[in-house]
């Protein structure tokens, strides 16, 4: 699985230790996408059919030990009211809509979303880690 802090957040974080001090989004959004992301372009977000990122609020929406965090609880998308088609990553937003992307991952499989089915990341399946 492929994923990665963007080029723009890996910047704001060296702005912050370096330059000037960077305020961290609360809370971040989560995003799926229908094409990959990568650390210096983002995917094609998921559009219409009743989509919207999900937002998870910064202490109790993550848990966090030994240089990684993970979703503390489901993150649960609205059913589709139309077919969103075939799901292939997600990312970590600072925006409900458009902002930027700060982290991205490709999903350990794809799943095609269609009228009437709802997106769920698990508790504990999105991970996030820093070496």
């Amino acid at each position: 699985m492929a994923g990665s802090k963007t080029d723009y957040y890996e910047n704001k974080m060296l702005e912050h230790l370096f330059e000037t001090a960077y305020t961290a989004p609360n809370p971040t959004y989560i995003g799926l996408y229908t094409s990959a992301n990568s650390d210096s372009a983002e995917g094609t977000e998921v559009a219409g059919g009743s989509y919207a990122r999900k937002s998870v609020a910064q202490g109790a929406g993550w848990t966090t030990a030994a240089s990684a965090t993970e979703n503390a609880a489901d993150i649960i998308f609205d059913e589709a009211t139309a077919s969103w088609g075939t799901v292939v990553a997600f990312a970590i937003c600072d925006a409900a809509t458009v902002g930027n992307q700060l982290y991205w991952g490709d999903l350990t499989a794809s799943k095609a979303i269609d009228d009437g089915d709802t997106a769920k990341i698990p508790a504990g399946d999105l991970d996030i880690t820093e070496d």
